[in-house]
């Protein structure tokens, strides 16, 4: 288990922007060098996400199902590589469009992979300490990637940063290589205790589990609140800071991701001994705050010092939703399965929220869109504070209790 910490640490690190394929970068790329128009380069980024959302519960049964994790890995990596070299070089849109599903479809595989090795090494009972060591690496990698990534756009070209996420995903091959397969228990792994005959607990254990379905209502309600605040502030900030706007935007995302580090490591060390919904209310709680905020003030520096909120709040997110679904479906095998159709409506709601409060600012202002916001975001810590349990307690554990047994991995 030890022999495979490190590896994990730096897969994670090297993931950080490789898992989320190109986005953030590529709009950039196509419109100021391709010259795209804002509409066509609107419908490859949703391609991008709807994929990514599709792809989700399957790749969560398939994770379950298959002893090949690293594999799945390293496949997934040498699809975004190509997929950002190809944009590159031959950005015609309907390659830049199945680039986009390639990209948008590993997306979706890589948390889930992850956190299924992890609970496959260190088990359910290191498990909580391991997924905020996760998170902190990520985020770590996520500031690092965004500075190279800064960097490279702007002393070489715009289509450096996509070489860039290429040269990451083959770096991340490494540290999936550098991990010891013998050290992966494939039962653990899927949130099954030990090996026993038999399949896997039936889906309806799943769909009749009511902290599970209140959960993925909340976390879906939060990311529909959260996932437009960002590009909200973006377009907020390019009103009043012409010439600047993008270095502020940078400012965001990194404050951001360096306050994400010790919350992941606080969910880490703490959540075993604190609870888990403590936390998850502290993190729910943040959001309407923040959207509030940033309707207060037009300074940008105020604006960029607001996103330590929202440091805050992703950081404790990222890191206990794993831990979550993992403790509403140990004993089940349905680990992976669960978080991937847990990821999907989230994604969803993610992928709904820009759309609509995108329509709040043409009818209202910016100001209406983050009141609205911060108002789903209510909704959501209420939702999350008055319905869902504190699911710390391995002796009820709603679907281990109900599955009633463990089951096997399957064959090679």
């Amino acid at each position: 288990m030890v022999k495979s910490q490190a590896p994990l640490d730096w897969l994670n690190f090297f993931l950080a922007d490789v898992k989320d394929g190109v986005g953030p970068f590529l709009a950039i790329y196509l419109l100021s060098s391709r010259h795209w128009d804002p509409g066509e380069i609107g419908v490859v980024m949703m391609i991008a996400g709807v994929a990514t959302v599709a792809a989700r519960t399957p790749f969560g049964a398939l994770i379950d199902w298959t002893r090949w994790k690293r594999a799945l890995i390293i496949t997934a990596a040498v699809a975004v590589a190509a997929g950002a070299v190809a944009i590159s070089l031959f950005p015609s849109f309907w390659l830049v469009t199945a680039a986009q599903v390639v990209i948008g479809s590993a997306d979706a595989l890589f948390p889930a992979a992850v956190g299924a090795i992890s609970l496959g090494i260190v088990g359910p009972e290191l498990f909580t300490r391991r997924v905020g060591r996760n998170e902190a690496f990520n985020h770590a990698g996520n500031a690092f990637t965004a500075i190279a990534a800064g960097a490279a756009g702007w002393l070489l070209a715009p289509r450096a940063v996509l070489w860039l996420v290429a040269a990451l995903a083959a770096t991340s091959i490494l540290a999936v290589l550098a991990i010891d397969a013998r050290s992966i228990d494939h039962y653990r792994a899927r949130g099954s205790d030990k090996e026993r005959d038999g399949q896997p607990s039936g889906l309806r254990v799943i769909l009749e589990c009511k902290p599970l379905l209140v959960f993925t209502a909340a976390i879906t309600l939060f990311h529909f609140a959260n996932a437009a605040m960002l590009p909200l502030l973006g377009e907020k900030l390019a009103q009043s800071n012409h010439g600047t706007e993008t270095l502020f935007m940078a400012a965001c995302i990194i404050t951001a991701q360096l306050v994400m580090v010790p919350m992941a490591i606080l969910v880490g060390r703490k959540a075993d001994d604190w609870g888990r919904k403590p936390l998850f209310l502290a993190g729910f709680a943040v959001l309407p705050i923040r959207g509030v905020l940033y309707t207060l003030t037009q300074n940008p520096y105020a604006l960029v010092s607001v996103q330590i909120l929202d440091g805050v709040g992703a950081g404790i997110f990222g890191a206990l939703f794993f831990i979550v679904v993992a403790d509403l479906t140990e004993g089940t095998g349905r680990y992976n399965l669960a978080q991937g159709a847990a990821s999907a409506c989230w994604g969803l709601g993610a992928a709904l929220s820009n759309s609509a409060a995108g329509f709040i600012v043409d009818k209202a202002g910016f100001s209406a869109a983050f009141l609205f916001l911060s108002g789903c975001a209510l909704a959501a810590f209420l939702l999350l504070w008055i319905a869902m349990p504190e699911t710390n307690d391995r002796d009820v554990s709603p679907l281990a209790a109900r599955s009633g047994r463990t089951d096997p991995a399957p064959a090679d």
